[in-house]
């Protein structure tokens, strides 16, 4: 039997709490792939980075125990997560063409950035959930990128569903030159914050 609920789509994730040992059922918030988000995940224009990231992750946990009830299933405790690419105070978030993706790139290469993942973890149900909050805050420095490398990554469509444009875990491992955090938080669902807030909620992390 699962332990808890995982509000999130993301593979990576989903691999990241095999690798501890979590016990999971993945709650999707929506049936129907076309109907709206349930949560906007717009930035609001006097939003800071880490307000926003911390906001956009309490409302995927909040929703998604909300889902819970309105379908009537068993409660157990929901966890979602967010993370952010700040650059010179800019969030980059997920590109929405080719194009996009290799501005972002270009601009990530040769500099050091922030990359920023809140977990949120609603742990009792009831009509005024407060979750339970964890952030992880790592420095990604990238050494510089050419054009045809960025236009070969680009072309394999791996930053088309990645914050910043570029995943760690993948082929954009062969740009960064320091990792100062957490290499899971980079990924998206930092291991250490996350055991920590489950076992808060009196769930056994093996």
């Amino acid at each position: 039997m699962a332990d808890i609920y995982l509000a999130s789509r993301s593979p990576r994730r989903r691999e990241l709490l095999h690798q501890i040992g979590v016990r999971f059922e993945t709650l999707l918030l929506r049936h129907e792939p076309r109907r709206p988000a349930d949560v906007d995940e717009s930035q609001q224009p006097s939003e800071s980075a880490h307000v926003y990231v911390e906001r956009i992750a309490r409302e995927k946990a909040i929703c998604g125990a909300r889902v819970l009830v309105a379908r009537s299933q068993v409660f157990r405790p929901v966890l979602a997560a967010d993370t952010v690419v700040v650059l010179d105070g800019k969030v980059l978030g997920k590109p929405d063409s080719r194009a996009q993706a290799a501005q972002f790139l270009q601009r990530l290469g040769g500099r050091t950035h922030e990359v920023r993942t809140v977990v949120a973890l609603v742990a009792t149900p009831g009509p005024n959930v407060d979750p339970l909050m964890a952030t992880s805050v790592s420095q990604v420095t990238m050494r510089s990128i050419s054009e045809e490398e960025v236009e070969r990554y680009c072309a394999s469509n791996e930053p088309m569903d990645k914050a910043g444009a570029y995943a760690i875990q993948g082929r954009a491992a062969i740009f960064v030159e320091r990792l100062e955090g957490s290499y899971s938080g980079v990924v998206g669902l930092p291991l250490a914050e996350t055991a920590s807030l489950l076992v808060r909620a009196g769930i056994r992390v093996p």
